[in-house]
């Protein structure tokens, strides 16, 4: 399974001007799955890249458990032998 992380929001909070809200759409190559999510970083002076990776260590958890959500699906039951193939 490879993930793409593509930014779908780049843009300085509206709120806090002192934050950027990153936002990525991932997508998992094997079945075309969507997972959206956004993350708010203290911008200060850093780079595009820096905010970048900054909103995407911080989102790894949430991505992290999507993955784990999707484990199974897709595999076959097998009451016979109480397993999933």
């Amino acid at each position: 399974m490879a993930l793409t992380y593509k930014i779908k929001t780049f843009e300085v909070e509206i709120d806090d001007t002192s934050k950027t809200r990153v936002g990525f759409t991932v997508e998992d190559d094997t079945d075309g799955s969507i997972f959206v999510i956004d993350k708010l970083i203290t911008t200060g002076s850093k780079t595009d890249n820096a905010i970048t990776q900054e909103a995407y260590t911080a989102a790894q958890s949430e991505v992290n458990a999507w993955v784990a959500s999707r484990s199974n699906i897709g595999k076959t039951w097998n009451p016979d032998t109480s397993a999933m193939e």
